[in-house]
């Protein structure tokens, strides 16, 4: 039997030398999806992807455009749009990539809900900054109109900030890994997923203004569809220690108790490397199976344990 993958696209994946246009994203999401098709006479595979890039420039055309009879999306809807977007894209370059192949297989994407705790403390305490810089006084005039938190952003000015809450379920879940198992390759849990809580009475669902790391939601897919491997794809082929500098040091081959003891030493910078770590370590921690972290063009000797940085029990 085919091993399940659950491969977690960074948003920057579609988008470099910061190329915003939408030609310039398609281009690179063919070169990525003529990967993945290549992968799948070997593996069953999910994808999942970043939005980061992406949805901020749509919270920019809405908030820039917005007006009384055409108000601006809220974010979670902003969310569901990346999803599209960026949906579109990969699955029409796979299955291109499919019929250049001929072969009959195909790719789908599935607009993903993620139930999110309505308790979460990332509530109280909203830090991913969203959309565009403001100056201090236009921030603290939306802040006041739009009921906005906003923060200074490194000096560059001041920004929406939002809270990050852990991802707890998937909606779409059982259709996911029905699609799966038919052989299909599926794009879910896209942007992290659109953040939704359970309402406490009939525990119906309800968007909430919030973004869920990718690579958490991505862990917890993995989880639920039963993957056997969990690759973030980022852009760099390993994990470092002392990235960036004269003593840089590849980690190859690693257990999660030795990733637990580097942790502890602040090796890995948070909101870049250390959700990648951390959801790899999870997925071997809960599963006993492997987490990989890599770029595209190591991910297939990766996944054959020869590149890359594999995390296991």
């Amino acid at each position: 039997m085919k091993k399940r993958i659950v491969l977690a696209l960074g948003g920057n994946a579609l988008q470099k030398n910061g190329e915003a246009t939408a030609e310039a994203q398609k281009k690179i999401a063919t070169e990525v999806g003529e990967i993945i098709a290549r992968l799948a006479d070997k593996y069953e595979i999910v994808v999942a992807h970043g939005n980061g890039p992406q949805v901020g420039n749509i919270l920019i055309h809405e908030e820039s455009a917005s007006t009384q009879k055409a108000p601006a999306m809220p974010l979670e809807t902003a969310v569901a749009m990346s999803q599209g977007q960026i949906g579109y894209w990969l699955t029409q370059a796979i299955n291109n990539a499919f019929l250049k192949a001929r072969q009959q297989k195909s790719a789908v994407t599935i607009v993903s809900q993620v139930v999110v705790n309505r308790n979460d403390p990332a509530f109280k305490n909203p830090t991913k900054p969203i959309g565009q810089f403001y100056s201090a006084k236009e921030a603290k005039a939306l802040a006041k109109s739009k009921h906005w938190v906003v923060k200074e952003d490194a000096g560059r000015g001041w920004r929406r900030v939002v809270a990050s809450p852990k991802p707890i379920d998937i909606v779409e879940k059982d259709s996911i890994k029905r699609l799966v198992e038919k052989g299909d390759i599926v794009i879910a849990a896209g942007g992290g997923g659109i953040p939704v809580i359970r309402t406490k009475i009939l525990k119906r669902l309800k968007g909430v203004d919030a973004v869920i790391d990718k690579d958490y939601a991505a862990e917890k897919l993995a989880e639920l569809v039963d993957a056997d491997i969990f690759v973030s794809v980022t852009a760099v082929p390993n994990v470092y220690i002392n990235f960036g500098t004269s003593e840089q040091q590849a980690i190859g081959a690693i257990s999660v108790q030795e990733i637990n003891r580097l942790k502890k030493y602040s090796y890995f910078k948070a909101g870049s490397m250390l959700p990648k770590v951390e959801a790899a370590a999870k997925f071997a921690t809960n599963t006993g199976r492997i987490g990989i972290i890599t770029d595209i063009e190591h991910l297939q000797l990766a996944l054959q344990n020869r590149a890359g940085t594999i995390i296991t029990k």
